[in-house]
């Protein structure tokens, strides 16, 4: 089982980024399940929201408290909650930043983690280039879906047309299709 848990804030679309993921392992035949982590739901507080993606029935209904991925939606988060909590070693790691880790102030924790695991992708700027509105959790999702490997651009695009339609689900498209080549394009350099 591959658990995701995504950290941002309250009007960042991060209850919408799980069910989406949801939607897009869903697609491709695999069982998965997406749910909040109910707390203040104000804008601009934090949020938590998990997805966990299964090849079998999930029975497990519990918060994520180990993930094998993280994605950030709002770097500020980084210094006032504990994002790291419980992150499996070598887990992935997805920060909506055009930062390094280093530049983060991260690159201590991550010394000893592999490169193609630490990924960060400007989502609010592409969001906003595409969408005219900085709400990263689509370019973020294509994101990570570059990153792991664990689901294909086509099922987040399936996705996205499932929940939006007309100009938004375009935008949308255009968001996750540039975020999903910008990690694509990060890994092979961290291969190279």
């Amino acid at each position: 089982m591959f658990q995701i848990r995504i950290h941002g804030r309250g009007g960042q679309g991060v209850v919408t980024a799980t069910e989406m993921l949801s939607i897009a392992a869903f697609e491709e035949g695999r069982h998965s399940q997406a749910f909040p982590s109910f707390g203040s739901e104000r804008t601009g507080a934090p949020v938590v929201a998990f997805c966990r993606i299964d090849d079998k029935e999930i029975r497990l209904r519990e918060p994520i408290m180990a993930p094998d991925a993280l994605i950030i939606q709002d770097p500020t988060l980084l210094h006032q909650v504990d994002v790291f909590s419980g992150l499996k070693k070598d887990g992935y790691i997805l920060i909506n930043t055009h930062k390094t880790f280093e530049q983060l102030g991260l690159g201590e924790y991550v010394r000893d983690w592999p490169a193609n695991r630490l990924l960060t992708v400007p989502a609010t700027e592409i969001a906003t280039k595409h969408l005219g509105r900085p709400v990263p959790n689509v370019p973020l999702i294509a994101g990570f879906a570059a990153a792991s490997g664990l689901i294909k651009l086509e099922s987040v695009i399936m996705a996205i047309r499932e929940k939006f339609s007309g100009k938004i689900a375009e935008g949308n498209i255009a968001a996750a299709t540039e975020a999903y080549t910008i990690v694509m394009e990060e890994k092979e350099t961290h291969h190279a």
